[in-house]
């Protein structure tokens, strides 16, 4: 019956540019279904992200935002002013190590579109760390900062970005696909068979792409953060782009690795920066604070990986090693 039932369903597999890569939409649906004005909405959907929370648009809102005085309401899209609300709410439950404010010093260290800047970097570094939930009020459809700051949502849009993907697909009557932007992903429903959508955990392997495990995920979105992707060369040290708020400057020491669970992808984006971070020990025990499923994985003098799972649904994947179906 489930082979009968598989066969009846036609599988799409959607993308389109966005945010520096590619999104995705994976999804069945019965046969003479037309996924061209899907594609075109899902589309839409993480273009409007794209307008409101980038920084390597100078027109953006939030580049807006940014140029705007200190003490003057600025009025700004509900979309953009929920995800500063839940920076936010991750910043203070993360005891700052979330942070949106980080704008300034990830400029400074290249990680934006300008390259490193050694004046800046001394800028940064000098600045005392406040906490970000000061920076910002926060009013019905409009916002004000306090102080002088710049504000950079790269660890939080992306995973936004593949919540408004979900929606999408919801506001289109598709109840179970999966959807993602560069890894950070969200699954919905199950597959046809009745499992759950399959999700490869990578290793932390600069050059080259292997799943470490294979995550079996239902109605919840995953994210990982991680220091092998997106560094800087600064006098012979590669630095990786996870900032340390209180120094104002890439981390020295951290996880290879973070791999978040929660139910939105914005929260598990947040969150996988912020255990970056925390590192294994207080981020397990803050982890568990916030009920959120994490895999750390740590790497060794010999390049080998260590895996630390907080809660059960880590501690079974781990033991799944192989490649990932891809859904």
């Amino acid at each position: 019956m489930l082979k009968m039932y598989t066969k009846r369903r036609v599988r799409h597999a959607l993308n389109g540019p966005t945010m520096g890569t590619r999104w995705s939409a994976l999804f069945f649906i019965a046969p003479g279904y037309d996924p061209n004005p899907l594609r075109a909405a899902l589309q839409a959907a993480v273009d409007e992200v794209d307008a409101q929370m980038s920084t390597w648009r100078p027109d953006s809102d939030l580049m807006r935002l940014n140029a705007a005085p200190v003490g003057g309401w600025i009025a700004v899209p509900d979309r953009l002013r929920a995800v500063l609300n839940l920076g936010l709410a991750i910043g203070r439950a993360s005891g700052g190590t979330f942070d949106i404010t980080q704008g300034d010093a990830v400029t400074a260290w290249g990680f934006g579109p300008e390259p490193a800047n050694p004046e800046r970097i001394r800028a940064a570094m000098s600045g005392v760390h406040q906490p970000a939930h000061e920076a910002l009020d926060i009013g019905e459809g409009w916002v004000r900062k306090s102080r002088p700051v710049t504000f950079d949502l790269n660890g939080i849009a992306k995973g936004y970005g593949v919540d408004r993907l979900a929606e999408t697909l919801l506001s289109n009557g598709i109840t179970a696909g999966l959807v993602g932007i560069d890894g950070e992903m969200r699954a919905l429903g199950l597959r046809p068979d009745g499992t759950p959508w399959s999700i490869a955990v990578e290793s932390p392997d600069p050059l080259r792409r292997a799943p470490h495990s294979v995550l079996g995920l239902e109605e919840a979105a995953v994210a990982t953060s991680g220091d092998y992707r997106h560094w800087v060369d600064m006098q012979g040290h590669r630095l990786s782009h996870t900032m340390d708020p209180t120094r104002g400057a890439p981390l020295v020491t951290s996880p290879a690795s973070v791999t978040v669970v929660a139910q939105s992808c914005a929260e598990a984006d947040a969150w996988a920066t912020a255990l970056m971070v925390l590192g294994p020990d207080r981020g397990a025990s803050v982890a568990r604070e916030q009920g959120l499923d994490v895999l750390f994985l740590l790497r060794a003098e010999d390049n080998s990986t260590r895996a630390i799972p907080v809660e059960e649904l880590f501690s079974s994947a781990t033991a799944r090693t192989g490649a990932s179906s891809g859904g």
